[in-house]
């Protein structure tokens, strides 16, 4: 909106205003806008949300230090959502439809967490909507997410390739071309030809989803990796769609996807003025409406930008409390025995004898050199 008024249009009666053609530029001011008004709206929504008695609910086998969190003011992300929602509106190009795209992914796994969080309320118990359920939801979600991709790559503004760090030269079609052919059974398998394409960008948005989920159980823990693993991203992003970065990093060049800078820099500043009020102890908690809607974007934006196998090491830390929560119930199913004290790994850590402050910024660190070793991958060909 305000990218449209001040570049189309005020830029005619005073040229500085020129400025804002530059995407740096308003990722910036996306960036100060979202944290701006998260610092601004943070206490208003506190206080909203205690008036609503809309509390969280501390799981009973969890550790003994967590119970006197129960009652902290939760869904948050609401927040999160429309911090980062509103500056990109302001500051992006809304006919870009990768942008437009990111912003229906947040909405809609907003809207996941939020009748989950919702659920729990009413319940008054720690149990929203069915596993199942849950997960049905998400993967319809980034279904529709991968045929919209689809019909972009059909317009040759993006790729249906898979791009593996450190080889240049390998990097194999989801789509099997094979059966797109008319000869090949008389044509008539040809949804099948999408059907990897489809199944590996559900995995991606989903388990990013879910790992992010499976790791807000201490305070800032989850929104100080995202802000690290969102300021990441907001490089990829950038240099992916800069010629002469993407031809000297030999990565894919994708150029319209220079707008989804904007609202990356949108969502650091929003994590930022989240972390504000959810830094230990924390004043509020994000809830599923935060956790999902931030792991199903970071997850979009890998995919957009084809840099999904890249995200496992972006998001190293969510990617090892998701392994932690597989291998518990894996070998407790298997062998009656578990690995960890307790999972997500993060509990394992308290129960044997780390403070909560202590794991949080240690995960914060070892987040942060995941995100660095992933940045160093790009010259690694």
């Amino acid at each position: 909106m305000l990218y449209f008024l001040l570049y189309r249009v005020l830029v005619h009666y005073f040229s500085p205003l020129n400025v804002f053609r530059y995407i740096t530029v308003r990722t910036v001011y996306a960036s100060l806008t979202a944290m701006f008004l998260a610092l601004v709206f943070g206490p208003w929504l506190i206080r909203r949300l205690v008036a609503l008695q809309i509390g969280q609910f501390i799981r009973e086998e969890g550790p003994e230090a967590h119970k006197k969190k129960a009652g902290t003011p939760t869904m948050g992300g609401v927040l999160i959502v429309l911090s980062t929602a509103v500056p990109t509106l302001l500051w992006a190009d809304l006919s870009n439809p990768f942008v437009l795209l990111t912003l229906f992914a947040l909405l809609g796994f907003a809207a996941i967490g939020f009748v989950d969080d919702y659920a729990k309320v009413m319940k008054r118990q720690n149990l929203g909507l069915t596993a199942r359920r849950k997960f049905l939801l998400q993967v319809s979600l980034s279904l529709a997410i991968g045929i919209v991709l689809l019909v972009l790559a059909s317009r040759s503004a993006h790729s249906t390739q898979l791009v593996f760090p450190f080889f240049k030269r390998f990097q194999p079609d989801l789509v099997v071309q094979s059966l797109r052919d008319p000869g090949t059974f008389g044509g008539h398998l040809w949804p099948l030809a999408y059907l990897p394409f489809l199944a590996f960008i559900a995995l991606v948005i989903v388990g990013s989803s879910n790992a992010v989920n499976l790791t807000d159980g201490l305070d800032g823990l989850a929104i100080g990796c995202t802000v690290i693993a969102a300021g990441a991203l907001t490089i990829l992003t950038y240099v992916s769609s800069n010629y002469r970065w993407a031809q000297y990093l030999d990565i894919q060049y994708i150029p319209r996807v220079g707008e989804l800078t904007v609202f990356c820099g949108a969502l650091v500043g929003a994590s930022l003025g989240f972390l504000w009020y959810n830094a230990h102890p924390a004043e509020i908690f994000m809830g599923d409406v935060g956790s999902l809607s931030l792991g199903g974007t970071l997850g979009v934006i890998a995919v957009i930008i084809k840099q999904e196998i890249l995200l496992f090491f972006v998001g190293g830390v969510f990617v090892l409390e998701a392994v932690s929560v597989i291998l518990q119930v894996g070998s407790f199913k298997l062998r009656g025995k578990r690995i960890f004290r307790m999972a997500p790994i993060h509990h394992h850590f308290e129960l044997l004898g780390w403070s909560e402050s202590k794991v949080i910024v240690r995960f914060w660190i070892a987040a942060l050199v995941f995100a660095l070793f992933a940045l160093t991958t790009l010259k690694l060909r």
